[in-house]
């Protein structure tokens, strides 16, 4: 008898063939409806400098981000981690726009686009802007060492001309990287909320890093408006891998013998992991909404309750002598500590011999402040308005950052043998001073 054929359409299926057979047409239908959903989607990229730590953290399920980004002052510690994550996290360019180029060790990833260029510089600050979708300005004169005409150049006409750039290219968002010394008085700052700080604009502002700072922010937040949205992040004494200012100037000075406890040492202090920081950032961008309570406004993100015992503090000196040792060096608890009123006395001696030799010393009346006072804030406003939480806690971070120093500073710093002490900074601080200070007198 001949062979009799059945249509495959109307013979019965078994039950693991029909199985298959929904499960296939299942697929092609999701991949016609929702086509992010197809074996085509973009595969996630880590950059290359990651640490165990930072690659957890990186691998977490994280909100989308903007196609454009332009970070300013990308080249440094934290921006250049934040530009990193940008693109981890899937931003398809990245435009990093800094005074310096980027280090040998910078991400070369196609996604991410190194522009050399001066923030003072309006020209070219209105090209750099141009078709972001967010702007992340981090470009900063940082810390007590620069020369004091720089920091208003580049903290606050810097600020005005992102600002200024970003309404004439039509960019509606800028997340503004600030710092909580905008509103420090000198008084202990002990576990405050940012509503329960002085407000801007202060009287009287303890050194011109603060004031500039603060003073960039205000006309920020001037400009802000449902067509323009604009909000300040800040952290609070950021660490971490590749830190070049907060952990290598301490250690120096530790390695020397010279480092001691000052005061008492027992004063109350928050950080910020730079992975919780730049985590806060970009975050801080998906609340830009012309409705939001979070425009103009300023928030403070730090390591949380991740601190020793679940507090949202540790004890400064007790944590900083953890990576002293570590070094090999001895335990600042074993010296003499310094007293406040020697040192502050001491600071000012400093301050009259630096103008006369045309020298920077560490030890300031502003440091001698910072070291001595409480400084933590609770951060449950950022956890609130910003849905915000630590992605690396502060015990592992902190112990990673120290086996990290062991591995690549510490050798360096034998090596050199640099007699620090208290004049002087650490030589990855100072390049970048010189360069900005050489640029600023081009252009006067």
């Amino acid at each position: 008898m001949p062979k009799r054929e059945t249509n495959i359409a109307t013979r019965p299926m078994r039950a693991p063939t029909l199985l298959r057979y929904i499960i296939i047409t299942a697929t092609c239908i999701s991949a016609k409806t929702f086509p992010s959903m197809t074996m085509n989607s973009p595969t996630k990229v880590y950059a290359p400098t990651n640490t165990a730590l930072q690659l957890k953290a990186a691998k977490q399920e994280h909100p989308p981000v903007p196609r454009v980004c332009v970070v300013t002052g990308g080249t440094g510690f934290v921006g250049l981690r934040l530009v990193e994550m940008l693109v981890e996290r899937g931003a398809e360019r990245v435009i990093v726009f800094d005074i310096v180029p980027p280090p040998d060790n910078a991400w070369k990833h196609p996604n991410i686009e190194w522009r050399i260029g001066d923030i003072t510089d309006k020209e070219a600050v209105d090209e750099v802007v141009k078709g972001a979708d967010c702007v992340w300005h981090n470009a900063a004169a940082v810390g007590p060492f620069h020369p004091k005409d720089l920091y208003f150049k580049v903290n606050h006409q810097g600020t005005l001309n992102i600002i200024d750039a970003c309404k004439a290219a039509g960019v509606k968002k800028v997340v503004m990287s600030s710092s909580p010394s905008t509103r420090f008085t000198g008084a202990d700052v002990d576990g405050l909320t940012e509503d329960e700080m002085p407000t801007l604009p202060l009287k009287k502002y303890l050194q011109t890093y603060a004031e500039t700072k603060a003073s960039g922010e205000l006309a920020m937040r001037e400009a802000c408006s449902p067509g323009f949205m604009t909000i300040a992040v800040a952290p609070h004494q950021v660490y971490g891998p590749r830190d070049n200012l907060f952990l290598p100037n301490l250690l120096e000075t530790a390695g020397t013998g010279r480092l001691r406890v000052f005061g008492k040492g027992m004063n109350r202090n928050c950080w910020t992991h730079v992975d919780n920081y730049c985590h806060g950032l970009i975050i801080a961008e998906r609340t830009l909404k012309p409705d939001s309570p979070t425009l103009g406004k300023f928030y403070i993100v730090t390591d949380g309750k991740t601190h020793p015992d679940g507090n949202q503090y540790l004890y400064f000196w007790k944590v900083l002598d953890e990576a002293v040792v570590a070094m090999g060096f001895d335990s600042l608890w074993s010296k003499a500590h310094y007293p406040e009123a020697f040192l502050y006395f001491f600071a000012y001696v400093c301050k009259f011999v630096g103008m006369l030799i045309g020298s920077t010393f560490k030890l300031n009346w502003f440091n001698v402040r910072v070291l001595t006072m409480h400084r933590w804030f609770d951060i449950s406003a950022a956890a609130k308005d910003l849905d915000y939480e630590p992605i690396i806690g502060f015990r592992e971070g902190w112990n990673e950052t120290i086996e990290v120093f062991k591995e690549s500073w510490l050798p360096n710093f034998i090596k050199n043998q640099k007699r620090a002490g208290w004049a002087n900074i650490s030589h990855g601080s100072q390049v970048k001073i010189d360069i900005q200070a050489k640029e600023m007198k081009k252009q006067q």
